[in-house]
């Protein structure tokens, strides 16, 4: 029997749970060049057992719900819509972004992610992918949740983490 302070925890992560995506993130005193990373994301939540199943979730259920987030930001440019350092422009078909005095870039808005978040590390990203996450599963996850992290690696050996508790019960 699962404790209410001890749950389960399960975790997926990798095979399909990945995504490769463009970015530049912008440092104390300049803008990276725009480069790449084929992302990893591992997810892990925690909670009370079912009833009927006895699983914290259906395995299934949280890879669709996590591989859809990763298919959003599969092939495009990942673009720190809310980063008071950069001008962006949206001029209908594109975005133009700017940092200070440097050329601006003009990218077509289908190959562009504008996420909600002010730079566009590893840190920012296992946040965004928990917020999106926690969303779906509070529309069709299980009740019994207690908490999920969501860890995104961008090249083997260096990851961030990102935590949230759920109050899904």
């Amino acid at each position: 029997m699962s404790s209410p302070s001890l749950p389960h925890r399960v975790t997926v992560e990798r095979q399909r749970l990945r995504f490769a995506a463009g970015h530049f993130a912008v440092l104390s005193h300049a803008l990276e060049p725009i480069h790449g990373h084929n992302y990893d994301v591992f997810v892990d939540v925690a909670g009370a057992l079912s009833e009927r199943e006895a699983w914290v979730i259906d395995f299934s259920l949280l890879k669709r719900l996590t591989r859809e987030i990763c298919q959003d930001l599969d092939h495009k440019f990942l673009l720190q819509m809310h980063c008071s350092r950069l001008s962006i422009r949206d001029d209908g078909d594109h975005y133009v972004i700017q940092y200070q005095s440097d050329p601006a870039y003009r990218l077509p808005k289908r190959d562009v992610a504008a996420l909600p978040i002010d730079n566009s590390t590893v840190e920012r990203l296992a946040e965004y992918i928990a917020s999106e996450l926690r969303d779906k599963l509070t529309a069709e996850g299980p009740s019994g949740l207690v908490s999920l992290s969501v860890g995104v690696e961008e090249m083997p050996g260096q990851a961030a983490w990102y935590s949230l508790e759920l109050s899904m019960g």
